[in-house]
């Protein structure tokens, strides 16, 4: 081999460029190669990034919709509250019996809004849904607003929409259902005075159903079991 070099070493001149071509070509193609690995890393780390990134934000998004959820969720369990005071606290709403005018729009417009809060309510399948959370959200605070503003224009007229015959009729059906609302009268008196209070109301108001459904019921079974104090 040594002596093959020894006599042919001129050929270094005539295939020299052809070899330092071939070896360039050779580095570059080993460059191109490191260059693509490089960049099939970067690809594959930026890629990486991005993913972990978006599972952040869908992280934090969730979080955001499940905390909104929740605080309408309260706020229409505090709103719903302050309706059923009045609903089954029969004799005091009297007071203030605009609350159940469905005649007045603000009353109309109460009980609308409260219906469509409940009716938008997410239901399971829905909790994680920006866009129904958020129609909920809207809905409870229209329920609320509304409620407000009824009870403050309630409060101010009291009974002064009503003559003065229809003001003495609703005294007497509220003296009536404080005593059908009280434990210590007899079955039979708290019936009496039940009665005589729709009696009082007819044509004027409408009792909401679920205050005199659950009076109406405590009577029944208090007229079952023969309760309240026996004549001496």
């Amino acid at each position: 081999m040594w002596g093959f070099i020894g006599d042919y070493w001129w050929l270094v001149f005539v295939f020299g460029g052809s070899i330092g071509g071939a070896a360039r070509a050779i580095g570059a193609w080993n460059e191109r190669r490191e260059q693509r690995s490089l960049e099939r890393y970067r690809i594959k780390h930026e890629s990486s990034v991005a993913r972990a990134e978006a599972e952040s934000r869908g992280r934090i998004d969730a979080a955001s919709v499940q905390r909104e959820l929740d605080a309408a969720v309260a706020e229409h369990n505090g709103v719903d509250e302050r309706w059923f005071a009045h609903e089954t606290d029969l004799a005091t709403l009297l007071d203030y019996p605009m609350l159940v005018d469905l005649r007045e729009p603000m009353t109309e417009k109460f009980h609308r809004d409260r219906s469509r809060a409940e009716l938008l309510r997410p239901s399971a399948d829905a909790a994680s849904d920006p866009v129904a959370v958020r129609a909920y959200r809207d809905a409870v605070h229209d329920y609320a607003v509304s409620l407000g503003v009824a009870e403050q224009e309630a409060r101010r007229r009291r009974r002064s929409d009503f003559s003065p015959v229809e003001q003495e009729r609703l005294a007497r059906a509220q003296r009536l259902l404080a005593l059908a609302m009280d434990d210590g009268a007899s079955p039979q008196e708290r019936r009496q005075a039940y009665e005589r209070a729709r009696a009082e109301l007819d044509g004027l108001i409408d009792l909401p159903t679920s205050g005199a459904t659950a009076l109406e019921s405590t009577m029944r079974a208090a007229l079952e079991r023969g309760e309240g104090p026996q004549p001496a």
